[in-house]
C-alpha cells in the first residue's frame, strides 16, 4: 500500500476529517488532501508528528514509500516554484521599467510645458527659438 493510501485510511479509520488532521500537524487542509492524492509528501518532521498522533510507527507510516517516486515529486515543487520565482522576478523587472518610462514622459511634458510658458513670456528672445 502507498503512503498516500495508507495515511487515508489510516485517518479514515481514527474519524478524522483532512482538517482535523492538518490542525493537530499545524498544515491547511489542502496540504492533508495532497499528501492523500500522491500529489506530495510530508517532510521528515511531519512524518514524525503523523506517526505519533496516529500511534503507528514512524517504519509502518513510511513502508512501501517509493523513494525515486518522492525524489521526482519534490524535484517537479522545486522546477515549479522556480518557474514562479523566475515569473515573480519578470513582474518586478517590468514595473521598474514601466516606472522608469513613466518617470520620462512626465519630465518630458514638464520640459514641453517649461519651454511653452517661456515662449509665452519671452517671445523676442530669439537666441531662444533660433533653429539651425
Amino acid at each position: 500500500m502507498k503512503f498516500n493510501e495508507k495515511l487515508l485510511a489510516l485517518r479514515k479509520k481514527q474519524g478524522l476529517s483532512q482538517e482535523e488532521l492538518g490542525m493537530e500537524l499545524q498544515v491547511s487542509r489542502q496540504t492533508i488532501s495532497k499528501w492523500e492524492s500522491g500529489q506530495s509528501y510530508p517532510d521528515f518532521q511531519r512524518l514524525v508528528l503523523l506517526s505519533d498522533y496516529l500511534g503507528i510507527s514512524l517504519d509502518e507510516l513510511v513502508k512501501d514509500i517509493d523513494v525515486q517516486d518522492i525524489r521526482e515529486k519534490n524535484l517537479t515543487d522545486e522546477k515549479v516554484s522556480s518557474i514562479y520565482s523566475d515569473l515573480e522576478n519578470i513582474k518586478n523587472l517590468f514595473g521598474k521599467c514601466w516606472k522608469i518610462i513613466n518617470y520620462t514622459v512626465i519630465i518630458m511634458i514638464i520640459f514641453t510645458m517649461l519651454t511653452f510658458i517661456a515662449h509665452l513670456l519671452f517671445p523676442d528672445a530669439e537666441f531662444l527659438w533660433r533653429t539651425y
